[in-house]
Formats: structure tokens, sequence, C-alpha cells
């Protein structure tokens, strides 16, 4: 059990990380180069006490990057439609266009693009948070009969979110623009509806 004292310094900790996170959330926002310096100056603190709040540069970013995946996840989910494999498919293809059309994310990309795609594509907070809202659609829709997998949904929600995220940002690994359809014809595959392949959604 935490002591009284322990138990202040683990919320002021938490207090701490929010702030920097926001801060750096606000400068991503915006289209701004996220370093160190400015999050710090605009908390009024040192950039040792920022590193200490949140690791390092990367850590902050790929904190800031998950947030923003969870929300563009969580507001796909919302507007999508339908049920089983054909939610899965339309939450997927909103989230991918939503990261298209992202002016920030594109600006970050555009200067960082070996930064990103190391975030992004490496097992890392950015994934974890993709990964985890799949499963918890596939385990859900498995539950209530709309979907039936052959493998765990954790394996199949990290699998799928892999398979989307290769093809989502192909422009960043040398490919010609994101390839957006071939990713849903491969989440359709996988998950056991070959038939909607080519189907031009």
């Amino acid at each position: 059990r935490l002591t009284p004292t322990e138990g202040d310094c683990g919320r002021s900790a938490a207090s701490d990380r929010r702030r920097a996170v926001d801060a750096a959330t606000r400068l991503y926002l915006a289209g701004e180069p996220l370093d160190m310096s400015a999050p710090a100056n605009s908390l009024g603190v040192g950039r040792a006490t920022l590193y200490r709040w949140v690791g390092n540069r990367e850590d902050l970013l790929a904190a800031v990057l998950a947030e923003a995946t969870e929300r563009t996840y969580q507001r796909a989910i919302t507007q999508a439609a339908g049920s089983g494999t054909d939610l899965l498919l339309d939450v997927f293809e909103r989230v991918m266009r939503s990261v298209v059309a992202s002016a920030p994310l594109r600006a970050l990309t555009q200067r960082e693009p070996t930064v990103f795609i190391r975030l992004a594509l490496m097992p890392g907070a950015i994934e974890s948070v993709s990964a985890r809202v799949t499963t918890e659609v596939i385990a859900r829709e498995q539950a209530n009969g709309n979907l039936r997998v052959t493998t765990s949904p954790e394996v199949l929600g990290r699998a799928l979110v892999r398979i989307c995220d290769v093809h989502l940002y192909a422009p960043l690994l040398g490919g010609d623009e994101p390839e957006i359809e071939t990713a849903l014809d491969l989440v359709a595959l996988l998950l056991g509806t070959p038939e909607a392949t080519g189907t031009g959604r």
C-alpha cells in the first residue's frame, strides 16, 4: 500500500507527464517541429526537467502520436457502419484515410520520415494502441456472433494493424502512394471473406 507521500508523488509524476504530452500535442497539431525546448519553454521548465517527466524526445513524440492514433481509431469506430467484417473494413478505411488527410502528420513525416517510420512500424506505443483497439473490436464482434475467426483476437488484431500500416506508409518506404485498397483487400482475406477482394471499396 502506498503511503500518502508516495501516492502524492505518483499523482504528481502523472500530472507532470500529462502536462508535457499536452504541450507537445499542441505543437504537433500546429504543425510545428517537436523538440524538447519548445514544450519545456511553454511549461516554464528546463529541458532536464522535461526529460525527467517523459523520457527522451522520441518517447515524447511516441506518446503524442499514440494518443492521436487512439483518437483516430475511436472516431472511426463511432462513425463506422455494419457489423463483423464490414465494420472492421469500414474502421480501417476511415482510419487510413484520416491519416492520409492529417496535415500535422504530413508535416511530421516530411520533416522526419525515418523517425516516424521507426515509431510507427516498430513495436511500441503506437502499434500497441492500434492493436489494442482493433483487438477490442474483434473480440466484441466475435462475442456478438458477427465474426468468426480461427485465431485469437490479439494475434489477428496485431496482424491486421501491421498490414494496414505497411501499406498506408508505402510512400515513406519508397512506394508511390498509400496502398489503402490493397490493405483492405488483405484485411478482408484474413477475415475470411476473399470474395471481397478486388471490389474497389
